[in-house]
This record gives C-alpha cells, structure tokens and sequence, in this order.
C-alpha cells in the first residue's frame, strides 16, 4: 500500500510540482476525499531528498488550507443554513436544545475549527459547519489560518524528518491518527453527555 501511495504521488509531484500540494490540500479541506495530508508529508519527504524546498511546499500548504476551509464554509453558509432551519425542532432535539448547540457552536466553535484540522476525517467538516451555524467569517478566518499555519508546519516537517523512511512515515501517521480519533472521539461522547444531563436538569 506504502508503495502505490508512493508511486501516485511521486508520479503527480513530477507532473504538477507544487499545485499538486495546492490542489491536493485545498480540495480535501473543502471536502472532497483527497489525501491531502499524505500529500504535505510527501512533499516534506522530497524536501528531504532535495527535490522540493521545504518553505516553499509549507506556503502552499497555508494557502491551500486556507482556501479550501473557506470554500467549506461558503458551501455551509449557502446550502447548510436552511438545512439546519429546517430540522430545528425536528427528530431528537427540540427547538431549545437545538438553539443551545447553536449557540454553543458560535461560543466555542472555532477552537473546533483549529483542532479538528488536525485529525483526517473530521478536517472538511468544520468550515461547512461553521457556515452553516452561522459563525462570523472574521473569526472563522483567523482559526482557521492560524490552524492552516500550525498544521502544515507540522506535517511538512515531520514528513521532512522523517524523509529517510516512506514506509515508516506511513505507519506514523496511521497510528496517530487512529489514536487521536479515539480520544476525541470519547471526548465528544463525554461532552454530550454532559450536556444532556444539564439540559434535563433546567427542564
């Protein structure tokens, strides 16, 4: 699997350079299922090798983050909006508790913007949501490039230390990502729970 990882994107890298961080970045965190972090560490691995500058792939990284995240949330300030409008009050969650979230979403939403770009699967999510829940663009900018920066450090650097070892590099990023998943995901748990338990005791 290493291997054909490897082949594809070596194989783009020689035909498109740095658009393929650009792109491959930018229409994952816009949505669309592309690899784009597997695709920052293997700039930072050619970085290694001297095939790419290292600087150079990371701003495209930004850039690319940057722009993608905001076309997530144009999508979700567009066709999200009246989704939501349209099941407040609907199924599980009364109206109440429906404007609660949403307000809970507005208060602390973008530090989930910020975190979540850190963990593959749940990176496209928060600029739809934001926009839809109607967070101010200002603030969701601001998290959202301070998060771009921070992340494609990161990975470009990682994927540059480690340039030595493709395969090891995969490994990595496979076991960080099931271990992270895990405990956001209990946290998530643990917060609904306490959420509904204090919604159930004002009621």
């Amino acid at each position: 699997m290493a291997d054909t990882i490897f082949q594809t994107l070596a194989r783009f890298f020689h035909e498109y350079g740095y658009w393929t961080i650009f792109f491959g970045v930018m229409l994952e965190n816009a949505g669309l299922p592309v690899p784009g972090e597997t695709v920052l560490l293997f700039a930072g691995f050619l970085a290694y090798h001297g095939h790419l500058h290292l600087g150079r792939a990371i701003l495209t990284a930004i850039l690319g983050a940057t722009i993608g995240d905001s076309c997530g949330y144009v999508i979700g300030r567009v066709g999200g909006t009246a989704l939501i409008s349209k099941l407040r009050g609907r199924f599980l969650m009364s109206a109440r508790r429906f404007d609660r979230a949403q307000r809970l979403v507005l208060t602390h939403g973008h530090w989930a913007v910020f975190i979540g770009r850190f963990i593959t699967g749940l990176r496209f999510l928060a600029g739809p949501f934001a926009g839809a829940f109607l967070m101010p663009y200002p603030r969701f900018l601001l998290f959202n490039f301070t998060g771009a920066v921070l992340w494609a450090a990161t990975i470009g650097a990682v994927g540059f230390l480690f340039g030595g070892n493709w395969a090891r590099l995969v490994r990595l990023f496979k076991d960080a990502d099931l271990a992270i998943l895990i405990v956001v995901g209990a946290g998530i748990v643990l917060a609904y729970v306490i959420w509904r338990r204090r919604g159930n005791s004002q009621l």
